[in-house]
């Protein structure tokens, strides 16, 4: 063979390889690209896997789901996503019908909300959640990991990098913070929704400091104030109009936590503080999404934790309110798809830097 035949051959065999794995790269993007309308195609709420018992450090059993990837795809990557307060695993809806069967998903009822067990009081800190969290990574993805959560979720994660970073650009390889905060937060304007008659301000506290006499009085007058909770629940939740759908899905899932519930986490909100903690969240790829007219956590927190969390990626979603996750799920799927490819670049990374690799 010629000099010239042979590294024309090396060079082919070369840009063959690289061709390889440019489509190995591709096959890998495609599949964390989500399906747009998927969710539009089945029940709100009604999408379903087997259900897994993780019990947390305190003896409390988390209800857990697992959503497997097609049998094509390769499991390498999990994403576990936390909901947001009184709410349940059935308000990622959209992002549960875009992945499913693209990434392994892994999706749980926060302790006291939804199918999972019901905390003592004194356990319903962001402290706990963040270890509930723990458990629930360290039960269900056996390789790699992105966690992604929505408002209390949000904490919860923060909470998670905060008490073990060590995790942080090693086992966890991606975040987003979805319309939460780590602090400065007015509680008051988070329990407007859920408390009955349109009471708002000083007249929650009251409620919250009477709530082990009368809860279940709190309830009822919850359920006699339907109608009124509805029109809360759409003012609080959604920045535009959007379809009745919605705002009764999210009517339904906040209606169904108990208000004793709701008081429990009170404190929590009340005495949050964590932005001077964040550092473990620049070890890897993180996307904060909000919407701009979110009445909860306002546009500046998100603001804020994009200053504190250096590299991070921030999302504006013009008009949309606190339940950003349903309207304008599309934007913010298309936010998720960019940070799953980057966290399973740093996971493979990370894989190639190891010994033996």
């Amino acid at each position: 063979m010629s000099l010239g035949r042979k590294a024309w051959g090396i060079a082919a065999g070369a840009l063959g390889m690289a061709a390889a794995g440019g489509a190995a790269r591709m096959v890998q993007q495609q599949r964390m690209i989500a399906r747009r309308g998927a969710g539009d195609e089945v029940p709100l709420g009604s999408l379903r896997s087997p259900g897994l018992r993780v019990v947390a450090d305190d003896g409390v059993d988390l209800h857990v789901e697992v959503d497997e990837p097609a049998s094509h795809v390769e499991p390498d990557l999990t994403v576990v996503f936390a909901h947001g307060y009184t709410l349940n695993l059935d308000s990622w809806h959209f992002q549960r019908a875009a992945y499913r069967g693209l990434v392994r998903t892994v999706f749980y009822d926060q302790r006291s909300h939804g199918r999972s067990g019901r905390s003592a009081g004194e356990n319903c800190t962001l402290e706990q959640l963040g270890r509930d969290l723990r458990r629930v990574v360290e039960t269900t993805a056996p390789g790699p990991v992105v966690v992604v959560g929505h408002s209390m979720g949000g904490m919860s994660l923060i909470s998670f990098a905060q008490q073990f970073p060590e995790l942080f650009g090693d086992k966890v390889v991606g975040s987003a913070l979805i319309a939460t905060t780590a602090g400065g937060l007015d509680p008051g304007r988070i329990l407007f929704p859920m408390v009955p008659l349109g009471l708002g301000g000083r007249a929650v506290s009251r409620a919250v400091r009477v709530l082990d006499r009368g809860h279940l009085v709190v309830d009822r007058l919850r359920s006699a104030g339907h109608r009124v909770a509805q029109v809360v629940a759409d003012a609080y939740s959604f920045g535009e109009d959007v379809p009745r759908s919605y705002v009764d899905f999210v009517y339904r899932m906040i209606d169904s936590t108990p208000f004793e519930v709701v008081a429990d986490f009170y404190p929590a909100f009340a005495t949050l503080d964590h932005f001077d903690h964040l550092e473990a969240l620049t070890r890897a790829p993180c996307s904060i999404i909000c919407g701009t007219e979110d009445k909860m956590t306002r546009l500046g927190h998100s603001r804020k934790l994009h200053s504190r969390i250096h590299g991070s990626d921030l999302f504006e979603a013009v008009g949309a309110g606190h339940m950003v996750i349903l309207e304008r799920h599309d934007d913010v799927n298309k936010e998720l798809d960019q940070l799953f490819s980057r966290a399973a670049q740093l996971a493979q990374e990370r894989e190639q830097q190891e010994p033996g690799s």
